[in-house]
């Protein structure tokens, strides 16, 4: 581990004297992506420094226990060294963590798709609350969110929703949330006090950027139509709707939130590049796992992966065992605790493999 630390510090001092060199900086587009890889590397060379700071220190103290020459000193001595351990093996597993390697998609925007699942407007209503969640969410981390395409219900929920969120390490923080997420809780309308189960899949996709994902213009079928609201309401009287069907794949998006439709065939080509990435990064994931005999972090979106019950108030995570009785805050978008488990959990598996 020395070895590629002593590696990366000689990395990052070439980087720095690139990036400053006239040159380059002309180069903006070779100079845009020297600066980010200085900037991925920054916070593994600065735990290193702290790293190799704390070593030379109970170096130090080790030194001056043996050359102690009353025992106040050297308990005192003892006590430094005993802490100087302890940092010394925590700042080892941060970076073994840093030196990870890491998923491309972590910094890029996301798309989040919630659709309702098994039980009728329960579902729906479901799938507004987790729509809710996810913007509140946003918010609190400074983040911005775009409605793409909605289905909506005349009681407030949503058949479909597609939204953008945008903002730094939106996929790395949220990645986690793609499966079936399975709602306990009495309906308004049931009279008999009995708690229903419904369901809604959330999927996450990474903005695909043009270098990520190349589409032919020709494989594109594009249809305008009315656009139209829930209960029949028209939402405008021109034909800007659109959709969009990527033919090799059978993909289709549809987009009709917006009255212009330019602005309706932007975003569902965002959409359709998202998916498409998706499906490439599926599929490579199947093939590694194939190649490995097992399901190695595929993300199944069949898997049911978190329960929220209104009665007892709780949400657990099946896939860590993790329970937390905050329902409500939760669903406020108080969900960094949750996602910081997960991401605990994920490391931990990450370095078993790296370890065996």
């Amino acid at each position: 581990m020395l070895n590629k630390l002593d590696f990366i510090q000689e990395k990052y001092s070439e980087l720095n004297n690139k990036i400053s060199d006239p040159d380059i900086i002309a180069d903006n587009a070779l100079w845009t992506k020297l600066v980010k890889e200085h900037a991925d590397l920054e916070p593994i060379v600065q735990k290193y420094s702290e790293y190799r700071k704390t070593v030379q220190e109970l170096g130090d103290a080790r030194e001056m226990l043996r050359d102690a020459l009353d025992r106040d000193l050297e308990e005192m001595v003892k006590a430094e060294i005993s802490e100087l351990s302890g940092r010394k093996e925590r700042l080892e597993d941060e970076l073994r963590i840093l030196l990870l390697p890491k998923d491309p998609n972590d910094d890029k925007n996301v798309f989040m798709e919630v659709r309702a699942g098994a039980g009728g407007e329960e579902a729906a209503l479901f799938a507004g609350d987790l729509f809710r969640m996810y913007t509140r969410y946003a918010e609190r981390q400074g983040w911005k969110t775009e409605i793409m395409s909605s289905n909506p219900t005349n009681i407030g929920g949503f058949k479909e929703i597609v939204f953008l969120i945008e903002g730094k390490g939106a996929y790395s923080r949220l990645k986690y949330e793609s499966g079936v997420h399975r709602v306990q809780r009495i309906p308004s309308t049931e009279s008999g006090g009995r708690i229903h189960t419904s369901t809604s899949t959330v999927a996450v996709l990474p903005e695909a950027e043009d270098v990520d994902v190349q589409i032919n213009p020709n494989d594109l079928r594009v249809d305008v139509f009315r656009s139209s609201g829930h209960g029949g309401q028209s939402v405008n009287t021109t034909d800007s709707a659109v959709r969009i069907t990527h033919l090799p794949t059978g993909l289709v998006v549809t987009c009709q939130d917006e009255k212009s439709q330019l602005k309706n065939k932007e975003k569902a080509l965002k959409v359709l590049k998202a998916r498409l990435l998706d499906m490439e990064e599926t599929k490579r994931q199947n093939e590694i796992a194939r190649e490995r005999k097992s399901q190695v972090g595929t993300g199944d979106r069949s898997e049911r992966i978190r329960t929220y019950n209104f009665p007892q108030g709780r949400i657990t995570d099946h896939r860590i065992g993790l329970t937390l009785y905050r329902l409500e805050n939760f669903l406020d978008g108080d969900i960094d605790e949750m996602i910081d488990a997960l991401i605990t959990s994920d490391q931990a598996e990450k370095l078993k493999k790296v370890e065996s």
